[in-house]
């Protein structure tokens, strides 16, 4: 583990693979983070922000089954520690003096822990009172992990298959089977393996996965920066109980596609169009107020959403629902979708990546008694195409001119028309 590791800044931009094919815990998760390059004296600043002198933690290097990996300890550091309701985890992870980013994915995960133990336990979730989120040490864990891809600058994680091995667990009621029901309700869209005997999987680990990525596959196509290997606590024999997390440039993990393929398509792009590879993150949502969507449009928007957009649906049993759709930048992906993660009700996002074919574009302002409108003029091979006002400048104009926003805006085309901006015309 370095000592002094770069900071953020050193790295803008990262992609994370997480290697969950031997299983995956919380401990186990920040253990690999650590071991890449995370600073642990900032996860334990972000616990303590959280839980204050509730605990200590520290980290050890370790052989898993021939292979070295960082084990992280998390251990109380008071006598009685309280088992806390989603309410006080919330209020905790709310009130921490810690960056925004930690903040909103330590609550995404810790949301999405309470929704399926509301789910498993057949209670709303404002009443849901469990062990497992109010533990001390799944709040280090989960505050750890965000803590730690917040050093890292990790703007985008992909996980692998997830092993969540067979057999049965001990719990407080008694016997249950593996995978334990949090998991599988965490896991709902994701792809499992039963592989291998025990409990591999723990609700925090699953938890951290399923809200922290946007989707699986093999290891990306990157330029690979730092490896970690966090490990479990036992050491079983013909099997590494390690999760690794490998790092690269964000700028190269694109999906690989055939040459074949790509060679085709870009042969059929004209040469004026911009093409663009993009990121379209949905989410279903049928409990939601309406009147919070323009807000939520709004926020999205300011984080650098290229486009968002609401689509009425039916859901099962008739239920009237949005389709809350977001077209955004890679780099943006994982601000993105947290966000939708935050400010809606939803408990999960799918994602889709499209490429897309714009005209090239270009500004033009025009005067309107005195009021500068800027006119988005779009144009192919010299020629303009469209040549719409900015409705930002429009209502601005109208609010200073104190005329109706319409007549502002047939000024604003009359005076682009006068400008020689019609479809058709030359540039």
């Amino acid at each position: 583990m370095p000592e002094t590791p770069p900071t953020s800044l050193d790295r803008p931009g990262s992609v994370l693979w997480i290697d969950a094919s031997a299983g995956v815990a919380g401990d186990m998760l920040l253990g690999a983070l650590v071991d890449a390059g995370a600073s642990l004296d900032r996860v334990r600043a972000a616990v303590e922000a959280v839980i204050p002198g509730a605990v200590r933690i520290r980290a050890t290097e370790t052989v898993r089954a021939g292979m070295r990996a960082v084990k992280v300890d998390v251990e109380s550091a008071i006598d009685d520690q309280p088992h806390r309701t989603w309410a006080e985890v919330e209020r905790l992870v709310r009130g921490a003096e810690l960056p925004q980013r930690v903040v909103d994915r330590a609550h995404a995960v810790f949301e999405a822990l309470a929704r399926v133990e509301a789910q498993v336990h057949g209670v709303p979730v404002a009443d849901v009172h469990f062990h497992e989120v109010g533990a001390w040490d799944s709040i280090a864990d989960v505050v750890g992990v965000c803590a730690a891809l917040e050093d890292l600058a990790v703007s985008e994680v992909v996980a692998s298959v997830i092993a969540v091995g067979s057999g049965s667990v001990h719990g407080a009621h008694g016997r249950i089977p593996v995978p334990v029901p949090a998991v599988l309700g965490l896991a709902v869209g994701w792809v499992l393996d039963a592989v291998g005997d025990g409990e591999l999987a723990t609700p925090t680990g699953v938890a951290l996965v399923t809200t922290l990525a946007s989707g699986q596959g093999p290891l990306p196509k990157m330029e690979l920066t730092a490896v970690g290997a966090g490990a479990g606590s036992k050491d079983v024999e013909g099997r590494a109980n390690v999760v690794r997390a490998v790092l690269g440039r964000a700028g190269a993990a694109a999906p690989a596609e055939s040459d074949t393929e790509s060679d085709t398509e870009s042969s059929t792009v004209p040469a004026e169009l911009e093409q663009t590879t993009l990121t379209v993150l949905e989410a279903n949502v049928d409990d939601l107020d309406p009147r919070v969507w323009p807000s939520v449009l709004a926020s999205l928007f300011d984080a650098g959403a290229a486009d968002a957009w609401l689509t009425p649906i039916l859901m099962k049993k008739g239920r009237p629902a949005h389709t809350l759709s977001v077209l955004g930048r890679r780099e943006d992906e994982a601000r993105l979708r947290d966000l939708v993660l935050t400010l809606t009700s939803t408990i999960g996002v799918r994602r889709t990546i499209v490429d897309r074919w714009a005209l090239p574009r270009q500004w033009v302002d025009v005067d309107v008694e005195g009021r500068r409108v800027g006119i988005k003029v779009a144009h192919r091979e010299g020629r303009v195409v469209q040549a719409t006002p900015e409705l930002a400048d429009v209502e601005a104009a109208a609010t200073a001119l104190e005329r109706p926003v319409r007549v502002v805006l047939d000024a604003a085309v009359a005076a682009a028309a006068a400008a020689g901006l019609t479809p058709g015309a030359t540039l």
